[in-house]
């Protein structure tokens, strides 16, 4: 049926005004990067605009809005303002920590440029819906912001929502736009994969029921005789918990009805990588997001790596960091933790194949700050095998842990080597996760918890620039969790970094057990080896 013509005017209204706005981007990039004199507002809205039923699936999310007060490190140049918004009160222990991580500015004078907005609402919605819903919210921000010429909206991710809210704000959105999310799907993704000339695993998109799915089986096991397990993927899950691995019966019936009826039966026992998924709530976001299912890469050795860039406004296209992905939970598919940068032998690999995949993005207009994620394998001493997993159109786990150690050491990328150098030409490195959690630490408040850090002197250290950055403090109190970042001057220190926060926290907290569920983040041992 037609779009009714003044809807479709509507549209076209909204369209032609974030346009616009969009248009000040570069200007707002130039002043930031040239060290121009003006004075600009960065408005931070971190807002997981997602599902909600994937969002009720990780704990304590509604703290995840902590996450990008490493934005906070902005307030180091003397030009920026910063408005950050939030759903819930942000204890003010925690915004004095990463104030004090300014150094050279005093606390008092990046206090008076920070202005905290909270709109007290503790739902299952996304922030910017919270805000949206709050015209006298919105008012209040456009007043604080001043010169809307030069303020700029971050957010963790963008949608409609999030264009909406620049658009009522009278801001540009540092973010992809709304209308080109399809190409962070993971039916996107693939498409976008093979447009690109990249090799990515075997598989079957836009699957939307239980038939679809079968089907896609079926062809796929055609496709890779004895493949043993594929990969079942919603199009707009995160961080993994929208995957399930599905197991291919042994043998396989001959005849097309035998295997089918055989593939369909063994969809009752799939493994879910969220310990609260069902097959029928699994079906039924099907049919709502769609999906893919693919192949299950195998190897004697297997590592899940991922490459960061940045389109910037003016359309140069940049890379900004590479990671090796530390994955858990039932399947071995949930992002936990990360380290950087990615292992040497394939780092240039992946580095090439982002490239090449983020040009094509680049022509298609997508701007700001995206990831893709490969798998790489190998069996014996055979060449690594790289295949491209999927696009994260949104800033992800990886981002805050290296915009931390950016910002608080002014350091940039070796363009050759990947690795990160800082102004006194020493490397970097680091292990993040924003899973650390016991429940001996459930209690502790974030007075507790800062008390605990500067009497074992668990800090970031700035003469040596290195040591541990906390974030997620708020999480502790409920739920025992909190995320850290461990870094460096090699992987062995950041390591060791990780190592003596867990005894800390556990000896403060009197933990008596081992300590080996923190600590195995930091082996192989949470990466299944598939022979």
């Amino acid at each position: 049926m037609p779009e009714p013509r003044d809807d479709r005017a509507a549209a076209d209204d909204v369209a032609e005004s974030f346009r616009r706005l969009q248009d000040d981007l570069p200007k707002i990039w130039e002043v930031i990067q040239r060290g121009h004199p003006q004075a600009y507002t960065s408005v931070v809205v971190p807002s997981l605009s997602f599902d909600p039923d994937e969002l009720e699936k990780i704990q304590g999310v509604s703290f995840y809005e902590e996450r990008l007060l490493f934005t906070l490190i902005r307030l180091r140049d003397p030009r920026a303002r910063v408005i950050y918004v939030t759903s819930q009160p942000v204890h003010p222990e925690i915004v004095e920590y990463y104030l004090q991580l300014l150094t050279g500015v005093p606390a008092s004078h990046a206090r008076r440029r920070l202005d905290l907005v909270c709109v007290f609402d503790a739902s299952a919605k996304s922030l910017t819906e919270k805000i949206l819903e709050r015209p006298r919210v919105v008012r209040r921000l456009r007043e604080a912001i001043g010169n809307r010429r030069l303020a700029y909206l971050t957010c963790f991710n963008s949608t409609h929502r999030e264009r909406d809210l620049a658009i009522e704000l009278g801001i540009s959105l540092n973010a992809v736009d709304p209308d080109l999310l399809y190409l962070g799907t993971k039916t996107g993704s693939r498409r976008t994969f093979a447009e690109a000339g990249v090799e990515l695993p075997e598989g079957l998109e836009d699957v939307r029921d239980r038939t679809q799915v079968v089907g896609a089986l079926v062809e796929l096991a055609a496709r890779r005789p004895g493949l043993r397990e594929a990969i079942l993927k919603l199009n707009d899950s995160f961080a993994g918990e929208g995957n399930a691995t599905y197991a291919y019966p042994t043998p396989l019936p001959d005849g097309s009805t035998a295997r089918r009826k055989a593939i369909d039966a063994e969809l009752d026992r799939i493994r879910w990588s969220s310990s609260s998924e069902t097959l029928d709530g699994f079906m039924e976001k099907l049919a709502r997001m769609g999906g893919i299912v693919e192949e299950r890469i195998v190897g004697g050795e297997l590592h899940s790596p991922s490459v960061q860039l940045r389109v910037d406004p003016d359309g140069e296209l940049e890379i900004v960091s590479t990671h090796d992905q530390v994955l858990g939970g039932p399947t071995a598919q949930g992002f936990v933790g990360c380290r950087f940068p990615a292992r040497e032998p394939y780092r240039q690999v992946i580095r090439d194949r982002a490239v090449e995949i983020g040009r094509v993005l680049s022509a298609k207009g997508v701007i700001s700050r995206f990831a893709i994620d490969f798998v790489v394998a190998r069996d014996g001493d055979d060449d690594w095998r790289c295949y491209a997993i999927e696009i994260n159109l949104r800033m992800g786990g990886t981002t805050h842990p290296f915009m931390a150690l950016q910002f608080l050491t002014g350091g940039e990328i070796e363009p050759e080597s990947g690795c990160f150098v800082t102004q006194q030409g020493t490397r970097k490195y680091y292990f993040a996760t924003d899973q650390l959690k016991s429940p001996t630490y459930q209690g502790l408040l974030p007075e507790d918890f800062i008390e605990i850090l500067m009497q074992h002197g668990l800090h970031f250290r700035p003469s040596t620039e290195t040591g541990v950055l906390f974030h997620m403090i708020g999480a502790l109190s409920q739920f025992g969790k909190v995320g850290v970042t461990c870094i460096g001057n090699s992987p062995e220190e950041a390591d060791l970094f990780y190592k003596k926060t867990v005894e800390i926290l556990d000896r403060a907290t009197g933990f008596e057990g081992e300590p080996s569920r923190h600590l195995a983040l930091l082996f192989d041992e949470a990466v299944p080896r598939m022979e």
